[in-house]
């Protein structure tokens, strides 16, 4: 071509493509800033003391989690444009006093092992539509239960444990096995709707049962609803399937209400865990029942006082009743210093395993058929 008869010098076309070079520089450094990673975490521990404990008198130990889980992870996000973003999620689950990984509720029987995201491992999209998680993740079920439990799901004294112990028995117990159900808070191969429609957010899971000649068997569906308004409402149902024969091995239930009034919350929740043998009868069915309120009596401390009433209906002499005194003195937007009492009264049934279906103690080691104090103070560190 002839370079005269395009009107274009030499000087002008290397002006042009330099240009072409900044611009796509620059959109390359665009789509760079549209996409993040972050590590984040948080570290809990403190000092836990007993009047007595169910292998004899006091005992005195470092808790790991007193406040919330210690975890480590990463997470990131990338803007695909139009409103549409793609993320990931790794979240790993540790304890505090030893450095190791937390042991997990899952991988079949008797439940034991360790995963090294237990927490989570996934990978999703979300938009004006929704959002869409694949892989190892929390369930909607719980997620909808946080701003109406007593004491949020804490991680120790509250019914955080009674709702899990209540759906560990199909992979430790009674010949069932349910391998994608980890204390019905974790799910493996799971897919995960969720929205928010107005004041009404929603979750449905389904975890694939992954078994040959079966869609059912293994499998689990988990829904969570809350209403935030001038109340806080929420709602969830879970069932999980036995990996051999199908029967619903685990059916939980919840309702919960919380009504802010001036500095105080007043809080309700009742949950309902019926636990089935893999023939179809029934091992267990707990009702727990937690009332409790919150008061922001300063900016930087939060009290809560909280009763929990559990109890096998099918063994009625396991049974437990619980108060919860605590206060949260925030010293910064990450860390946390916390006191925190519980006084539980136990039955003669709440023994051994059993004992832990009805238990608001992380490890059910309250003494049976007798009182028990508890005392805890601790320092939570958010990064």
């Amino acid at each position: 071509m002839d370079k005269k008869a395009t009107g274009i010098s030499a000087k002008q076309r290397r002006l042009a493509a330099t240009a072409t070079v900044l611009a796509l520089a620059s959109g390359a450094a665009a789509a760079a800033d549209a996409s993040s990673v972050q590590i984040f975490g948080i570290i809990d521990a403190g000092v836990l003391t007993q009047s007595k404990s169910a292998a004899g008198g006091r005992l005195t130990r470092l808790e790991t989690s007193g406040l919330r889980q210690s975890v480590w992870g990463l997470k990131g996000t990338e803007d695909l444009g139009g409103g549409l973003k793609a993320f990931f999620n790794l979240e790993s689950h540790f304890d505090t006093d030893t450095g190791g990984l937390h042991g997990t509720g899952d991988n079949g029987t008797p439940a034991v092992g360790t995963v090294l995201f237990r927490r989570q491992a996934n990978v999703g999209l979300s938009g004006d539509w929704g959002t869409l998680i694949l892989g190892r993740q929390y369930g909607p079920a719980l997620l909808a239960h946080i701003g109406t439990e007593p004491r949020a799901f804490k991680e120790q004294f509250s019914n955080l444990y009674a709702w899990a112990y209540n759906q560990l028995e199909p992979i430790a117990g009674a010949g069932s096995v349910n391998s994608n159900n980890d204390v019905g808070i974790f799910f493996k191969n799971s897919i995960h709707y969720r929205n928010t429609f107005g004041p009404v957010t929603a979750g449905v899971l389904y975890s694939l049962g992954e078994q040959a000649g079966s869609t059912s068997n293994n499998s689990i569906l988990a829904v969570g609803l809350s209403y935030s308004g001038p109340v806080t409402l929420s709602f969830s149902h879970e069932f999980m399937k036995d990996q051999i024969t199908g029967e619903k091995v685990v059916k939980h239930t919840g309702v919960g209400a919380a009504v802010p009034f001036g500095d105080f919350t007043f809080k309700a929740n009742f949950l309902r865990g019926e636990n089935n043998n893999a023939d179809g009868t029934t091992s267990s069915k707990v009702n727990g029942l937690g009332v409790g309120v919150d008061w922001k009596w300063h900016p930087m401390n939060n009290a809560t006082v909280a009763y929990y009433d559990n109890k096998d209906k099918e063994n009625k002499s396991n049974h437990t009743k619980n108060l919860v005194l605590s206060n949260d003195y925030f010293i910064s937007k990450r860390t946390t210093i916390y006191a925190q009492a519980a006084f539980v009264d136990a039955d003669a049934g709440a023994t051994g395993a059993a004992a832990l279906k009805t238990s608001i103690v992380a490890d059910g080691s309250f003494k049976p058929d007798a009182k028990t104090t508890f005392i805890n103070v601790g320092i939570n560190h958010n990064f």
